[in-house]
């Protein structure tokens, strides 16, 4: 499906990264695994390697242009071109907003937001220059779509890298580079620490079956959740951008655009006791009707 084909892959170097990295070359392309840590971002390209692909490491934190620049320059210096760009890197640092210093905040915002940002405005550069499309691939999240506690940063994060992905994508489709963002769920170690996961993550390093009714849940291995990257990878993919698709387990999902749900006119406009009656009559049941379910959670 991706003969011939190039990706970069950034945070290759474990869990979901690693997982998309092999995936993409196991179906043919060439890989340039990204990790901040070289020896885990050496063990991935070992592996690919290994079983018959081919791949090369650039280590180095993503956020500045010069990483990204690099990463770019790696692909096409080693493998002639670059095709796809896939933006999994970054760190967490989970606490509830007044516990969350400045910087955390920019550690989280800087790898992921940034990250994205710089690596993907990298790749447009080579593909405008190819003449010839392109795939931005981005990683988003579950915790960027709702509400996720504990998670300012990294919620805040992912749901600007979504809201990026379908703006790039209304800005490139004249040059044939597709933008769509990938909400993975898995158990690796990044959400180990969630009340009752733990165990699982666990099982599942072991190479024990992930239970059937959570895999209906879209809850699987980082290996489930690489098959929509190699399909957004290849050509086939190319009418679709701008979307936000969830995968994991055994489950593949779209994710709704934002879209108002309820609307009310008022001829000459809006008072506060007009705004007070409204939600207390249809506006408000109509609220109701769309709330989220109330988070069962305490936190200091």
């Amino acid at each position: 499906m991706l003969d011939g084909r190039v990706a970069v892959v950034t945070g290759a170097g474990r869990g979901l990264g690693r997982a998309y990295a092999r995936a993409l070359a196991t179906a043919g392309a060439s890989v340039v695994v990204n990790d901040i840590d070289a020896d885990v971002a050496a063990q991935t390209v070992r592996s690919i390697v290994d079983a018959g692909g081919a791949a090369v490491a650039e280590t180095g934190p993503v956020g500045p242009a010069g990483t990204a620049d690099a990463l770019v320059a790696r692909a096409v210096s080693e493998y002639g071109r670059l095709d796809a760009m896939v933006t999994n890197a970054g760190a967490l640092r989970d606490r509830t907003l007044r516990n969350t210093t400045e910087e955390d905040f920019d550690l989280v915002v800087g790898s992921h937001l940034r990250g994205t940002f710089t690596c993907a405005r990298a790749a447009v550069v080579r593909f405008r220059e190819q003449g010839e499309g392109g795939r931005l691939i981005l990683v988003g999240s579950p915790a960027g779509q709702r509400a996720s506690f504990g998670q300012t940063t990294y919620s805040a994060s992912k749901a600007a890298i979504v809201a990026m992905t379908r703006t790039w994508a209304a800005e490139y489709a004249r040059i044939g580079v597709t933008a769509n963002a990938v909400i993975p769920t898995a158990l690796t170690r990044m959400v180990a620490t969630i009340p009752g996961l733990g165990e699982l993550v666990e099982s599942a390093d072991r190479g024990e079956p992930v239970p059937a009714h959570l895999r209906r849940q879209g809850l699987g291995t980082a290996d489930d959740a690489a098959a929509v990257v190699v399909w957004l990878a290849s050509a086939a993919s190319g009418e679709v951008t701008g979307q936000a698709i969830a995968t994991g387990g055994d489950r593949i999902a779209l994710w709704t655009h934002p879209e108002i749900v309820a609307e009310r006119l008022r001829e000459g406009g809006w008072t506060a006791d007009a705004v007070a009656e409204e939600f207390t009559g249809p506006l408000g049941k109509e609220l109701c009707d769309h709330l989220p379910t109330p988070l069962d959670l305490e936190g200091p």
